[in-house]
């Protein structure tokens, strides 16, 4: 979903010492929507303690938390996996996406600033980069941080935190698609977006926030026709 970006914008806050359910729920999170566990693909809870280097209740705390927000499903008490996507299931995260994340973007455009926009193109230069390179991980990393970041201007909490759980369910579809038919064939709206930002055009932002997901929901559609 080589590190061309290796530190988006976390989904909340966290603290300098984070406690530990917490440090764990966030790494599974990271695998989740980076394509470290692929729709589908079952791991053993152990497994996820050895490579995590976190103990056993620290992560059982994170996958039953991950398993309420839907982004995790259990298969048996000792594997859990990321559960695959049905065609219902994504028309109904698009009309919810389609209404919550064009409206962040254009509250972000009304406040972001010139930096902050800079800082957007040079992640979207890096997204660029890691397509041409056939880089899956790089280009979920720096697909989620490209939104993430620009969502986070928009200054409306309850709203980004729906983003969030939306993508954890959306998010991880996209390492099918990229898997099934490579980056190359994913193009998105993101530098439409930064030109509005530019022109601090709210609607023009929002607009193709909207045709970006509509374009990254077309995709997992065909794969999940294809499937």
């Amino acid at each position: 979903m080589s590190v061309l970006y290796s530190s988006p914008m976390p989904l909340a806050a966290a603290s300098s010492n984070p406690p530990l359910h917490q440090l764990a729920y966030e790494k599974i999170r990271d695998m989740i929507l980076y394509g470290d566990l692929a729709p589908g693909q079952p791991i053993t809870i152990h497994g996820l303690v050895s490579s995590l280097g976190l103990g056993m209740t620290p992560v059982r705390e994170a996958i039953r938390r991950l398993t309420a927000e839907g982004a995790l499903q259990s298969t048996d008490t000792r594997r859990v996996l990321v559960p695959m996507l049905h065609v219902r299931q994504l028309d109904e995260l698009s009309h919810l996406r389609l209404a919550i994340e064009p409206h962040l973007a254009g509250l972000a455009a009304e406040r972001i600033s010139p930096e902050a926009i800079d800082g957007l193109e040079a992640i979207d230069k890096g997204l660029d980069d890691a397509i041409e390179a056939g880089d899956v991980q790089s280009y979920l990393r720096l697909n989620y941080a490209f939104h993430r970041t620009l969502y986070a201007h928009s200054d409306s909490e309850i709203a980004l935190s729906m983003a969030d759980a939306l993508w954890l369910r959306a998010g991880p579809s996209l390492r099918v698609v990229c898997g099934r038919y490579g980056t190359l064939n994913l193009p998105d709206m993101h530098e439409e977006t930064i030109a509005a930002l530019r022109k601090r055009d709210a609607d023009a932002a929002a607009s193709a926030i909207a045709a970006d997901i509509r374009q990254g929901h077309s995709q997992i559609r065909r794969s999940l026709s294809e499937a």
